[in-house]
């Protein structure tokens, strides 16, 4: 889970603010039907030499949600063709999104000119008047930024704080007390209210307000971390320190609560959690942002998690939250820019030096990818979240005993009870125990992870389970409790295809050559493409006398690229087909034969961002590649 996940403010009810604020529409065209592409760094575009050409490499770019390509297209597509409202407004929100936010600015005075009533053009001037310390006319701009429960709430926080800018704290409150509706809206009410009264310096209303933020929702970490900043101001450290151990209880381990609570036991001063109206505009802006990032509308938490930079360049987690953003829109170069941004006295700073190390993986870049995760681990030797990304790339480059050392690094530092958040890590180090050939420790690690995998986590708990009893199956080992755990993990995923091609392929041990056709068949529609799948479909084919349906899988499965050990198997299955055996009576106490080599499941593939102890592995992270 990406920290800015853990650190949400409006996990629900704020989905039609964004969505009314800004239409993706808007955004050139159905960026939310197609799937992201790669981004490509603005220098590399060379801009068409027609405004059609433009226009159309502006429209594949906003599709694919290239925010840098959409923007420098619609640039000069708007320098073809001035005059048009809609070049202008797509230009606007491309520019916007991409941060460019001089430019931005200029069209924004544009569209607002000719559409006074488009909300996000008046709502970004009146981000810039903020910035500017121009507090009337940045309410006015709010006041003209858009109708509707979700406008309304937006531009009555943001006008509040321009109220509490001019030093007028009695009109901001008397502004954010306007807001009602369903039980969130007067959470997040309560919450910016009691940040107002404190810089405004009424500090009465501001323990009330926090207070009651905090009473009704202690699982926000922005709430928490504003009340308990409060409290620890005001001499009530023991109150801090509870908030902070609470909400660590409940979601273990955030930096942010880690620092705060080392700071406060060290007997060190903790500040306001916001100390101007631009960084308080920038809270309502980063809150709307997460929460869109959260619930997957990436296209508009990122133009309000820009806004929120703008305001507060120093704001760590919408930094934080638009870098992972980024990342999941397939912008990885630029995420990396927007982790590399993060100050380094921020104690998210190592969060976003992991996700640098696994993106430069992620990118084909290995050796650089390990280095930076080395010196990461260097500086910081006693966290177990950067030793596990390490060992999670040597893995992914196939170190694998260097990664299992790596792992034990890790688990070291858990000690001799671990908790059940740590069953991760036991799993890393039996993949890659597995993997260097050292059986008995693999499978030492994996029995751990599965005693340590809470039941709350049926897929993850299937996870183990296949890996184990897929391995145990493969050198035909304790048969028959193999089977038992994969129909265990298939009825805890049933359409994991790797899975029950786990299942299938006990069957195919055990001798039911119809029942491992059955399920090896189920397997290789729910994951077609697959090497494995398709290579011991056409064992029990062949088995099972089908023949020319046998060779017809091996050779599909050679033409999918497996290992290199594997492809030498598949060839000289094709050239002489399988030696002939009498049909195994396979149990726990009498194991056939083997009836094929071994079938080895894929390299598990790194897991997609630093995984928290409490998380599962990725998907993908596993004996056999899921989908």
């Amino acid at each position: 889970m990406p920290i800015e996940a853990k650190a949400r403010l409006g996990r629900s009810g704020l989905k039609a603010t964004l969505a009314s604020t800004l239409a993706l529409t808007l955004l050139i065209g159905p960026a939310a039907a197609m799937q992201p592409q790669e981004s490509t760094p603005v220098s590399d575009y060379e801009p068409a030499e027609s405004l059609e050409g433009n226009f159309l490499s502006a429209y594949i770019a906003g599709a694919s949600r290239d925010t840098a390509a959409a923007a420098t297209f619609y640039k000069e597509a708007v320098k073809g063709d001035p005059r048009n409202p809609e070049l202008l407004e797509r230009a606007f929100v491309s520019l916007l999104a991409d941060g460019a936010l001089p430019d931005a600015f200029r069209v924004a005075e544009r569209v607002a000119s000719r559409d006074g009533a488009n909300g996000l053009a008046q709502l970004t001037l009146g981000v810039r008047q903020m910035k500017a310390g121009q507090w009337a006319a940045a309410r006015g701009n709010f006041a003209k930024s858009g109708r509707g429960a979700a406008a309304d709430l937006t531009g009555t926080l943001l006008t509040a704080w321009a109220f509490a800018g001019a030093g007028d704290g009695k009109r901001a409150l008397e502004t954010i007390s306007r807001l009602r509706g369903e039980r969130y809206y007067n959470t997040f009410r309560d919450y910016h209210a009691g940040l107002i009264a404190s810089v405004v310096g009424d500090q009465a209303e501001a323990e009330r307000r926090l207070k009651a933020a905090y009473e009704a929702d202690r699982n926000t970490l922005r709430i928490v971390d504003a009340y308990a900043r409060f409290e620890a101001q005001a001499g009530r450290t023991d109150l801090a320190i509870q908030a902070y151990s609470d909400f660590d209880a409940l979601l273990p381990r955030h930096p942010v609560v880690r620092d705060a609570l080392d700071k406060l036991k060290a007997g060190k001063p903790l500040g306001r959690l916001v100390n101007t109206a631009q960084e308080g505009a920038a809270e309502v802006l980063y809150g709307l942002g997460s929460a869109g990032s959260t619930q997957g509308d990436e296209l508009p938490a990122v133009v309000y998690l820009r806004l929120a930079l703008y305001l507060a360049p120093e704001h760590a987690l919408s930094r934080l939250t638009l870098a992972d953003t980024l990342d999941r829109m397939k912008q990885t170069e630029r995420a990396n820019e927007a982790y590399a941004l993060i100050p380094a006295n921020s104690p998210l700073k190592l969060n976003a030096d992991i996700q640098i190390g696994l993106n430069l993986e992620q990118m084909g870049k290995g050796e650089e990818a390990l280095k930076h995760l080395d010196a990461a681990m260097k500086a910081h030797p006693d966290d177990i979240d950067v030793v596990t990304a390490l060992g999670n790339v040597q893995r992914s480059r196939k170190k694998y005993e260097e990664a299992a050392e790596t792992y034990s690094k890790a688990i070291a530092l858990i000690g001799d009870r671990p908790q059940a958040n740590y069953w991760t890590t036991y799993y890393f180090r039996g993949t890659a125990y597995e993997r260097a050939k050292q059986w008995d420790k693999a499978e030492a690690d994996l029995k751990k992870a599965l005693e340590l995998v809470p039941a709350s986590q049926p897929g993850a708990r299937a996870q183990v389970l296949n890996y184990l009893a897929y391995s145990w199956v493969d050198q035909n080992m304790h048969i028959d409790e193999a089977f038992a755990m994969l129909k265990q993990a298939v009825d805890a995923s049933p359409r994991d295809g790797m899975i029950i091609d786990s299942l299938g392929w006990a069957y195919y041990r055990l001798g039911r050559w119809d029942d491992a056709v059955r399920e090896l068949e189920k397997a290789i529609e729910l994951k077609p493409g697959d090497p494995t799948i398709n290579d011991h479909l056409g064992d029990a084919y062949w088995r099972a006398g089908r023949r020319l349906e046998g060779k017809f899988q091996w050779q599909h499965a050679k033409d999918l690229n497996p290992e290199p050990e594997e492809l030498a198997k598949i060839n000289d299955k094709l050239a002489n087909g399988l030696p002939e055996v009498e049909k195994p009576t396979a149990t726990a106490e009498n194991p056939p034969a083997p009836v094929a080599a071994p079938h080895n499941a894929q390299n598990p593939e790194l897991p997609k961002g630093a995984p928290a102890p409490n998380e599962p592995p990725g998907a993908a992270d596993k004996k056999k590649t899921g989908g």
